[in-house]
């Protein structure tokens, strides 16, 4: 094996320079800094964590019995890299074609009550393909007072395949008519692998 030192590498002719061919094997050892003070490509960087979606409650409240799982309506979107959360009829994502792998898939259900109604409990969940496969509860001690905006957080990695949907619902108890807050009931989700 022979070594060749020098402090840079520059093309014979134009302006890029190949590094080995098909099928080499590049080594960088342990303990070596890698830094790029340019643009990376060909990295896999330019479509990771896509298909990417953030969804949200938009324009009012939505209304919802007590102590029933419900399906959050989120009805606006942040980001939808690629078109596959539905926000208008079903408030699902859906994975496309070739996008199959691990997502972490996350959601909040906010629970919004008018005064002299006490929530004791608020859970969220996610749903795939029809079925609950995660949740989170919150239990509130009131001691008589009053909560009129409680939250609560839901997160999950899921090996999806192409043509399976994940939904967000709520579930909250309460001596009233509860309803999921705008703007704070949240579902999102993005590729890992």
């Amino acid at each position: 094996m022979s070594e060749i030192q020098a402090n840079k590498l520059s093309p014979a002719s134009g302006t890029a320079l190949q590094v080995g061919d098909s099928g080499d094997t590049i080594t960088i050892p342990s303990g070596a800094t890698i830094t790029n003070s340019g643009t990376a490509t060909g990295f896999g960087m330019s479509s990771a964590n896509t298909p990417l979606f953030m969804a949200y409650r938009s324009g009012s409240r939505q209304t919802v019995a007590s102590s029933t799982w419900t399906k959050a309506q989120c009805n606006g979107e942040a980001l939808d890299t690629d078109s596959a959360y539905d926000n208008s009829s079903n408030y699902r994502f859906t994975v496309p074609s070739g996008k199959a792998g691990k997502y972490y898939i996350f959601g909040q259900i906010g629970e919004y009550n008018a005064s002299s109604v006490s929530i004791s409990q608020i859970r969220s969940a996610i749903y795939k393909n029809g079925s609950l496969v995660d949740y989170s509860r919150t239990d509130l001690d009131t001691g008589g007072a009053e909560f009129h905006e409680v939250f609560a957080n839901c997160s999950v990695i899921l090996d999806l395949s192409v043509g399976d949907y994940v939904e967000l619902y709520g579930k909250v108890v309460d001596s009233g008519t509860p309803e999921f807050t705008d703007n704070a009931t949240k579902f999102g989700g993005y590729k890992l692998t």
